[in-house]
Formats: structure tokens, C-alpha cells, sequence
């Protein structure tokens, strides 16, 4: 809300801090109703990325293009649990959570990373996956980048708006941060040399040096960087719905659920590139 200054009289200052009551409580009432919107509505509109396999991407089903990934059984699940349906809608990572703030969506599921600097904005759940990161090459470059000197003033990308892009500029200092918005992009341009190397989450790692040969995984440690777990993203004053995922989340890791949809999307992922 707006601040108001310049108030002259107490009158006038009490009043305002009615009002300022008033707004509090209805916000209460809105994040109170958000759980209940979702289920009304009968749909969970859910933001993603699909360029990041196994988390989320595109493949072929039946010979209709379809969005899949270990992420999307997460939002499925979480819809049956809550007794709806999941809509996804696929955008560029840099807009994911944009059309979050924009209530073009109840949920980001992408990846996503839960920053200080993202906390201020949004809403997360507990987190859902911790992955570890790790440094792309082409393989005829194996001898020449082996640790994160090798890499200084050399075209390093990461995806735009990812977290990855902070691990490029701490932990590879000196590199030049080349930011992408696509994933495959990167991959394309590590292969041809435009990009030295890239950095980029191990299980999707995994997934694209299956289907890019002469790629691999650089023997270039990397300390795992604060708040890089996956969480899902929710609009600000969201403490009931969140709730009630935290709750959806633990149920899942309980049973495995989370760690099979991963494996699972894993090998779907490395199918869809041989076919």
C-alpha cells in the first residue's frame, strides 16, 4: 500500500490506521480464499519452463507435442491431492515468475530456485529437490578446462534469470557471464564453441550429454550455493495454500514419489533424444 505522510491531526492519523486495519484484514481474507478459489475453479494453473529436462520438456506423445517432466507429475500430483485439474503453460524462464506476480498462474513450478532476493517478491514451499550443479565442455576441451582458472575470460552461459547465473560470477570469477534464455540454446552454442562451457543442474546435465555425445561433465568442483533447492513458487500472502503443499510436498517425499518421478523422466528424456 501507499504510505501516507504530512497527517496533521490525531484524528486523521487514527483514521487512517482504520483503514490500514480494514486492508489487512481483507488481504487475510483474499489469502484465506486462495485455497478455496483453486478448488472451486476445478483448475491449477501452473507456470513453467520446458526446456529442462527431466524437470519439465517437451516430447512427443501419440504424435501430439506434449509438455512432461518429473516437475509436471509434481504439479499433477498436487492437483489430484487437492481435487483438480493441472493446467501448464510453458513460457521462458525469465517470465515464469512474472506471470505468477501477474495471477496469470496459482503456481511456478520450474526449477526454481527459493532466494533471499525471490523471497522478497514471492511466496515458496518447503523445498521439493536438491540438486547438485555442475560445468558442461565439449570433450576435445577436456585437457584445457579442468578447474574454474581455466575457464577465466572465457564465455561461460547459464540460463537467464536461473540461479546458475550467481554461481557463474562467484565461483567461476573471472569468466564471462553469458546469459541465455533457453537451455538448448546454451547446449547448441557449447558445441559450437561460441560458449566455452555452461553451468546447469546435474540431472540436466545428465539428460542433454545423452543426447549431445561430444559433450560432458567438466572435473570442475562447484560448493553448492545457498537456497538452490527446488520449491514451488506462490504469490505473496499465500500461508494457507502453501500450507496445505507443504504438507501435499511431504507426503510425496514420504513415499518416494518425487525422487521416481525424477528417475522415471530421466529415462524418458534419454529415450526422447535416440528417437
Amino acid at each position: 500500500m501507499k504510505k501516507f505522510f504530512g497527517m496533521l491531526t490525531v484524528l486523521f492519523a487514527l483514521a487512517t490506521l482504520g483503514a490500514c486495519g480494514s486492508s489487512n484484514t481483507t488481504a487475510q481474507g483474499q489469502e484465506k480464499d486462495q485455497l478455496a478459489a483453486i478448488k472451486k475453479s476445478g483448475v491449477l494453473k501452473v507456470a513453467t519452463s520446458a526446456d529442462y529436462a527431466p524437470f519439465e520438456f517437451h516430447t512427443m506423445v501419440d504424435g501430439k507435442d506434449k509438455i512432461v517432466g518429473s516437475d509436471i507429475d509434481l504439479a499433477k500430483a498436487i492437483a489430484k491431492e487437492l481435487g483438480v485439474k493441472a493446467e501448464v503453460s510453458d513460457m521462458n524462464f525469465n517470465t515464469v515468475l512474472a506471470s505468477l506476480k501477474e495471477g496469470k498462474a496459482d503456481l511456478a513450478i520450474s526449477a526454481i530456485s527459493a532466494t533471499d532476493e525471490r523471497k522478497q517478491q514471492f511466496d515458496f514451499t518447503d523445498n521439493y529437490y536438491n540438486p547438485p550443479q555442475v560445468v558442461i565442455i565439449n570433450k576435445k576441451n577436456k585437457e584445457i578446462y579442468r578447474n574454474a582458472n581455466d575457464l577465466k575470460d572465457k564465455n561461460v552461459g547459464a540460463q537467464k534469470g536461473s540461479i546458475q547465473e550467481e554461481l557463474v560470477k562467484t565461483q567461476l570469477k573471472g569468466a564471462k557471464l553469458v546469459t541465455i534464455d533457453k537451455v538448448p540454446n546454451m547446449i547448441v552454442e557449447v558445441n559450437q564453441g561460441s560458449l566455452a562451457a555452461t553451468v546447469v543442474e546435474k540431472t540436466i546435465a545428465e539428460s542433454y550429454i545423452a543426447q549431445n555425445p561430444d559433450l560432458m561433465i567438466a572435473d570442475i568442483s562447484l560448493e553448492p550455493a545457498p537456497d538452490e533447492a527446488f520449491a514451488i513458487a506462490l504469490p505473496k500472502e499465500s500461508s494457507q495454500l502453501q500450507k496445505e503443499l507443504n504438507q501435499i510436498i511431504k507426503k510425496l517425499n514420504d513415499e518416494g514419489k518425487i525422487e521416481e518421478f525424477i528417475q522415471q523422466n530421466n529415462e524418458l528424456a534419454e529415450k526422447t533424444a535416440t528417437e
